[in-house]
């Protein structure tokens, strides 16, 4: 068998070498050495982590009795659950008192998911 001159050449490989040394693929980008791997993965989980944060703090804004405090991730999460369940308790004893009154209340509002049904009773 033999080969056409692009093979034996080597002009037809998916992968050259830069001047600097690089791997370049087929689309003439540079591929990335360790270290540039490296440096995005931390990039990225930094930002992960940043996001994380961000998403607490907010939290800690929204829900009655966190701001200001030290923020324990465990604690935020589990007060917050607590407000939430009182949330629906509370929604669901408006929607109730509205229907007792002779009001209507749309069914979308009157959902509860059985998630939330599980942690009402306590």
């Amino acid at each position: 068998m033999s080969s056409s001159p692009s093979q034996t050449s080597g002009s037809g490989d998916a992968s050259k070498a830069t001047p600097s040394g690089q791997a370049v693929n087929a689309d003439d980008k540079p591929r990335l050495t360790e270290e540039e791997k490296k440096q995005n993965h931390i990039a990225s989980e930094q930002k992960r982590r940043q996001a994380i944060r961000e998403g607490f703090d907010r939290l800690t804004e929204l829900v009655p009795g966190l701001e200001g405090q030290g923020r324990s991730e465990g604690l935020v999460l589990k007060r917050t659950v607590d407000y939430m369940r009182d949330q629906i308790v509370q929604r669901q004893a408006l929607i109730e008192r509205i229907e007792q009154a002779g009001g209507s209340v749309d069914p979308k509002y009157k959902k509860v998911s059985p998630l939330s049904r599980q942690g009402l009773g306590r």
